[in-house]
């Protein structure tokens, strides 16, 4: 019970320490001091390597949040025969690389691949990342065009630096959309010559791929933008710009869907959870295979009806864990354990 509550006073501690520039914020958002439609976002490397977690919370609440989760980025690991493709790990909106892959980064990494993870889209609420940028760790708050920039960077330094032609990307809720949109907008696919992509598998979890409803929120937005009333500037106050972007509907979502899902050559396995609140409907985020590409869509219940992963702990689920190691190549058992449902805290897509 002691250990319950100190995990909960660090979750409480680490969003009060940045109350007073919260409502600083919100006052020059409202009053318009700010603009909360200015683009910005940038990216920087972790810091140290961090433990192995088990859960989201727990990773959530670990206070040294610019760390690498354990087994990534180490900049002299080259590929092996058997895993040829470095494994690049996208988090997602309010989280980072640690807080979301403090699980599935050591399983990759024993798994004998070449990890690496950043922490993208660092904003401020001037420059469009929402009240809530200003807090430790949370990032992925900037415009997810130049999330995605920041993740084609990323992704030639691991190619340069490892001797890869090609990684695997896994990415959490917006994770997955910064993934497509760098593929479709941003140089990481070849349609013409597939075999030039940069990219050769995909793995999401619960991403935001057409867009979310966050429980009907996103929907009402929807409805009332084709009204002629636009919300966009309120949900970018409190969600910052990529909150905004991953609503249903929204002009960013449609201009990344509008060629079709997939990109040709490329493996794609959507992992979805019907305990998902944030990406809702949870069907939103499989995919439809295009010419060229292949499409696995999976919900980890099916199957196993004991798995209550919800949005943010889904990465740390043992059984999403096993269909991402088998989706990228491994030869391992598809795993069903129980898994509690976790209120999602810190995570919006």
């Amino acid at each position: 019970m002691r250990r319950k509550r100190s995990m909960t006073t660090r979750l409480v501690s680490r969003l009060a320490a940045g109350a007073v520039s919260l409502a600083a914020a919100a006052m020059l958002a409202v009053t318009g001091t700010g603009s909360a439609s200015a683009t910005g976002g940038y990216a920087t490397d972790t810091v140290g390597v961090g433990p192995e977690q088990t859960g989201f919370q727990q990773a959530f609440a670990y206070p040294f949040h610019d760390q690498a989760p354990a087994g990534a980025n180490d900049w002299s690991c080259r590929p092996s025969a058997a895993h040829p493709r470095p494994v690049v790990l996208v988090h997602g909106t309010w989280e980072g690389a640690y807080s979301t892959w403090a699980r599935l980064s050591p399983a990759l990494k024993k798994a004998g691949f070449c990890v690496f993870a950043q922490n993208y889209g660092r904003s401020d609420p001037l420059s469009g990342g929402g009240v809530l940028s200003v807090v430790p760790g949370l990032y992925g708050t900037g415009r997810v065009e130049d999330s995605a920039k920041q993740l084609g960077v990323f992704v030639d330094r691991v190619l340069a630096a490892t001797g890869a032609t090609q990684v695997d990307a896994v990415g959490h809720s917006q994770g997955g959309v910064v993934i497509r949109q760098y593929m479709r907008f941003g140089g990481g696919s070849h349609p013409a010559d597939p075999a030039k992509n940069k990219i050769a598998h995909v793995v999401t979890f619960g991403a935001t791929n057409h867009g979310t409803t966050v429980d009907g929120i996103g929907a009402l937005a929807a409805t009332l933008r084709d009204a002629g009333v636009d919300i966009g500037p309120v949900t970018d106050i409190l969600a910052g710009v990529s909150g905004e972007e991953q609503l249903v509907g929204s002009p960013f979502i449609r201009r990344l869907n509008a060629g079709g899902d997939t990109d040709p050559g490329v493996d794609y396995t959507a992992i979805a959870t019907r305990f998902d609140q944030l990406s809702t409907p949870y069907t939103a985020t499989f995919l439809t295979a295009g010419p060229g590409a292949t499409v696995h869509n999976v919900t980890v219940q099916d199957g196993c009806p004991f798995d209550f992963s919800d949005h943010s702990d889904l990465p740390f689920d043992p059984r999403a864990i096993s269909i991402t190691l088998r989706a990228l190549g491994v030869k391992t058992p598809l795993v069903c354990a129980f898994h509690p449902w976790n209120q999602d805290f810190g995570s919006t897509g």
